[in-house]
């Protein structure tokens, strides 16, 4: 009997580990842009504070595995020493004004997908389209330019990672590993301090249910793609949940199956949606939902092609960026991160206001 093929294994282990995301997105309703729409409108922090949770446990278990050895995160693209600051600023308030276009981010449109929305099919084609564009066609000339122009490479400042570890480790003169689980309790601890000071998430059992099983995925990732998909010869890429790249990986995975090898990122992918499908079947929420009008398509498609940009220029998305990239304590990620909620608030109050400079107005008024 033949021995099964490493990336087969692996993307499985993504798929079961897709199913379990997507059933929990869409059971508890995990949702970035719906959070910050919930802050905006409602004055409601719960589903936010469901996101931070799960970037504390995505934290706390990312670096238990570095710290253990069984993964290297300096090997992930997130801990690289090219840090590019303007495109994490650049992409991530694209990307983030884009998901409130798009109804949702690339995490929620496949969960959406599977719940029976057509206007998420559309919307994850339309950004699978453009952030492979973004990454290895028509617009990747400017993307590397803007990369060439404006990221830094902290290795001429002796840096070994863009990591804030290894930051702060060079600013005290000590070495990074020995920092690394007493940094990992503060920026974790503060996280999960603000998280449960609240008396209206600590009664929220989806809320907290979300982030904690979302956050747990983060780590498994990294497990499947580190140990799992160990081969000496041929090893699998560390990789763990994100969802801009991989949907238009799995755009073209469809169109060229036979000449095509599966992925962590393209198993992932459909797993979240079959997940969710599975979950909206069990729960009786499946229903078909359309575009309302030729305007709903048309901030649709236009929130899905500055998704697919934004998301490759920032190398990440609301969970990718915000919850995967964060769990190895990069500074680019952190850059991201706040670049993205920045680009939704602008976003959501644009939704509100008609207009890009009274959302700005609007928002800073607010602040």
């Amino acid at each position: 009997m033949e021995e099964m093929p490493i990336t087969t294994i692996v993307g499985f282990a993504g798929f079961l580990a897709g199913i379990v995301f997507g059933a929990t997105a869409n059971k508890t309703n995990f949702c970035t842009m719906g959070a910050l729409s919930d802050i905006v409108f409602m004055e409601d922090y719960s589903r936010f504070r469901s996101w931070l949770l799960a970037m504390a446990i995505a934290i706390i278990g990312s670096q238990a595995l570095h710290i253990m050895g069984m993964i290297d995160l300096y090997a992930s693209i997130y801990q690289t020493t090219n840090l590019g600051w303007l495109g994490a600023v650049v992409g991530g308030l694209i990307f983030g004004f884009g998901m409130t276009m798009a109804g949702g981010c690339a995490n929620k449109n496949l969960v959406r997908i599977g719940g029976g929305n057509l206007k998420s099919i559309v919307v994850v084609i339309v950004m699978g389209i453009f952030g492979y564009m973004t990454l290895r066609g028509l617009i990747g000339l400017a993307r590397v330019e803007l990369e060439a122009i404006s990221n830094i490479e902290l290795s001429e400042m002796g840096l070994a990672s863009q990591g804030m570890v290894d930051m702060v480790a060079m600013a005290i003169g000590s070495e990074a590993e020995s920092l690394r689980l007493g940094f990992t309790a503060v920026f974790a601890g503060a996280l999960l301090v603000y998280c449960f000071m609240d008396a209206g998430f600590r009664s929220s059992p989806l809320n907290i249910l979300g982030g904690l099983i979302i956050g747990a995925m983060v780590p498994l990732g990294w497990w499947i793609t580190g140990v799992m998909g160990y081969d000496e010869f041929s090893p699998t890429p560390l990789f763990s949940f994100t969802f801009v790249s991989p949907a238009g990986e799995s755009i073209q995975y469809l169109m060229t199956f036979t000449g095509a090898t599966i992925n962590f990122g393209i198993a992932t992918v459909g797993g979240v949606i079959f997940g969710s499908f599975l979950m909206a079947i069990f729960s009786g929420s499946f229903h078909i939902e359309a575009f309302s009008d030729t305007d709903d398509m048309k901030r649709h498609l236009f929130g899905a092609a500055i998704m697919g940009v934004g998301g490759i220029v920032s190398l990440g998305c609301t969970v990718g960026q915000g919850i995967t990239g964060m769990s190895t304590l990069a500074l680019g990620s952190l850059i991201a991160l706040i670049s993205i909620i920045v680009g939704g608030l602008i976003g959501l109050k644009y939704m509100e206001e008609g207009s890009l400079g009274g959302a700005i107005r609007a928002l800073g008024s607010r602040t």
